[in-house]
């Protein structure tokens, strides 16, 4: 199976001129929140090559979807960059409102940076609020963002 086949309706790359321009889709919040870590990560690597041996629980916290949508991939980017880890597996558990704001829970799955195993794409050096779109409809939820590369 080669990655288009993988990825197909999950997220596509969007035209930008500079930077990764994605619009990640979901029948749910939450699996809309998963394809879009799928897509940062596909930006930096082939995820098909990611197995998926180690696993960690994580959790963030934002006033507001939009800013849940950027605290998750940062989230996940500052592991990557923290532990060297590429992930290709996000499941996300639970996406809960309360007085506070939003709360994502999730448990991720990937395994330490390879050189001999996994190809390296393009860096990418933070999210973006720029662009940033979350539209839902009746069966469908898709997030759009620009990652800075």
């Amino acid at each position: 199976m080669d990655t288009a086949d993988k990825v197909e309706g999950k997220f596509e790359f969007l035209e930008h001129t500079a930077d990764a321009y994605i619009a990640a889709h979901g029948a749910t919040l939450e699996e809309a929140m998963g394809n879009a870590a799928l897509a940062m990560f596909e930006v930096m690597t082939d995820t098909e090559k990611v197995a998926a041996t180690q696993q960690e629980n994580v959790e963030v916290e934002a006033e507001d979807e939009y800013a849940l949508l950027y605290s998750w991939l940062e989230a996940l980017l500052v592991k990557f960059e923290l532990e060297g880890v590429f992930y290709s597996k996000f499941d996300v558990h639970s996406i809960k409102e309360d007085k506070d704001g939003f709360k994502l829970k999730a448990t991720v799955y990937g395994e330490k940076f390879d050189p001999q195993k996994h190809s390296q794409k393009v860096g990418v050096k933070a999210a973006t609020y720029h662009q940033m779109e979350i539209v839902k409809e009746r069966e469908k939820v898709t997030l759009m963002f620009i990652l800075d590369i």
